[in-house]
């Protein structure tokens, strides 16, 4: 197995400038908990008229005051997605468009400081990522190579998939090769939303992305149920770009799908559908953000924004509006009695991403107005409770009109969540949110233009 990651001195050698640097740091902000050093962490962005600068920020209090950049932490490259393990490890994974990005990793040293960790990975392109035991997953989908092409030279689509071990401080990919064409029974190549675990399945949501060139030469064309929707040019940007010979974006909008696997090397699966809700991931350029979430009985709910809704064709707009269903604990089928309409109760708004924040709650970022029309953001939040199936809104954050950024990463502690939120012209402010109120309550203010995730990391014991 071909291994890619790189010492400190040889990625600060090929990085040159741009070598990672300590701040000067004498005095951490940190406390100790159960014999073991801890401290929050913030990964903000400094933007001035000397350029932008990446810093992950200490601090022992998360709920007032002030923090700074001077003197306080690290300095870091930029992050695509910041992933808290635990709270023993934090990964910083980049994204850097459509090739592999340098990712690193960061622990908490025993004077109580950020510590980059010694390897620095060159992972493969991903648009989606989750966690199983002591790994950290990213996937995406692409081209398999010239063993996996057809007689017209169209190569079949399957999943890239990295693996990195926080403890053993190793990556790896995937060994076996795992084909994504077809991957439904319908023809279809799908991509990965997000990985769950729970116990020690992991469930993940297929993301059907219409037929491939691969796909639509099958059998004389067997899978095309529209051919005016297949393609006779290369054209489209960025995520969005085709091929000719494509059919661009899924034929079967009213449903969804979700994979269970009995391990994280998604070699055996169970597939089941509904079709109460379209597929389940939110998305966002290249990213596909996981919609599938466990409760802390073990109950899995599945949310489905209805992206689809935004899709030119009318034959490839959903019908449905968003919703969520649900997986009880220990089954592998959907409950069939199970089902709530978000937009019945939201004004026909959606959703960008959710999380998981204890118990059965869930957080929701909503969008300001519904997909159908246009210039929607995500601006608003919401706290969904499964068993009850009560969707409420946050009170007592900024006016979405004055929002410009959330955090991709809260944090969640003592059956609290903490989220970053910026407003205009103002430095970025931690909010605290109780699931049972839904309301917040502002924290501490950070000296920055923007603030990524927020987390705790607490010192390794031996």
């Amino acid at each position: 197995m071909k291994k890619f990651f790189l010492t400190k001195s040889l990625a600060a050698a090929l990085f040159a400038a741009f070598a990672l640097t300590s701040c000067n740091n004498d005095t951490p902000n940190i406390e100790e908990v159960d014999g073991a050093l801890s401290t929050y962490v913030i990964a903000a962005t400094v933007t001035t008229t000397s350029g932008t600068a990446n810093y992950l920020l200490s601090t022992d209090k998360i709920t007032e005051g002030t923090i700074t950049s001077v003197n306080n932490g690290l300095t870091t490259e930029s992050g695509t997605q910041w992933i808290f393990h635990k709270d023993s490890y934090l990964y910083r994974l980049a994204y850097n468009q459509g090739n592999d990005g340098l990712s690193s990793s960061y622990i908490l040293n025993d004077q109580g400081k950020v510590e980059e960790r010694d390897m620095i990975y060159s992972i493969k392109r991903f648009t989606s990522y989750g966690t199983y035991n002591d790994l950290i997953i990213t996937s995406s989908t692409g081209d398999l190579g010239a063993g996996y092409q057809d007689e017209n030279g169209y190569q079949q689509k399957g999943f890239l998939v990295s693996y990195l071990d926080v403890k053993q401080e190793t990556y790896k990919t995937n060994e076996n090769v795992l084909i994504s064409e077809n991957y439904l029974g319908n023809g279809e190549y799908v991509t990965l939303a997000g990985f769950l675990q729970v116990g020690n399945r992991m469930f993940s949501a297929p993301v059907p992305m219409g037929l491939s060139q691969f796909g639509t030469k099958v059998d004389n064309g067997r899978y095309v149920k529209y051919p005016e929707l297949v393609k006779t040019e290369d054209g489209g940007n960025n995520s969005s770009s085709y091929k000719k010979d494509e059919l661009q974006w899924t034929q079967y909008p009213n449903e969804a799908w979700i994979a269970i696997y009995d391990n994280e090397r998604l070699e055996s699966k169970k597939l089941i559908k509904t079709d109460k809700i379209s597929y389940a991931c939110g998305r966002s350029r290249s990213q596909y953000y996981q919609t599938i979430w466990a409760a802390d009985n073990g109950d899995v709910y599945v949310f489905s924004p209805s992206f689809a809704k935004t899709m030119t064709e009318k034959v490839q707009q959903t019908t449905l509006p968003a919703g969520v269903v649900r997986i009880k604990a220990g089954a592998d089928n959907f409950d069939p009695d199970y089902y709530f309409d978000i937009e019945a109760v939201s004004g026909g708004k959606s959703f960008l991403r959710c999380w998981h924040i204890g118990e059965d709650y869930f957080l929701l970022l909503m969008y300001d107005r519904p997909l159908t029309e246009s210039g929607y953001t995500a601006s608003e939040l919401a706290v969904y409770k499964g068993e009850s199936k009560k969707l409420t809104y946050v009170t007592d954050i900024p006016s979405k009109e004055l929002i410009t950024a959330f955090g991709n990463t809260p944090s969640c502690e003592n059956g609290i969540v903490y989220i970053p939120v910026t407003e205009k012209d103002k430095n970025p402010i931690l909010y605290s949110i109780d699931p049972k109120t839904a309301k917040a309550t502002k924290g501490i203010t950070v000296e920055a233009t923007q603030v990524s995730a927020v987390g705790k990391l607490k010192q390794l014991k031996n």
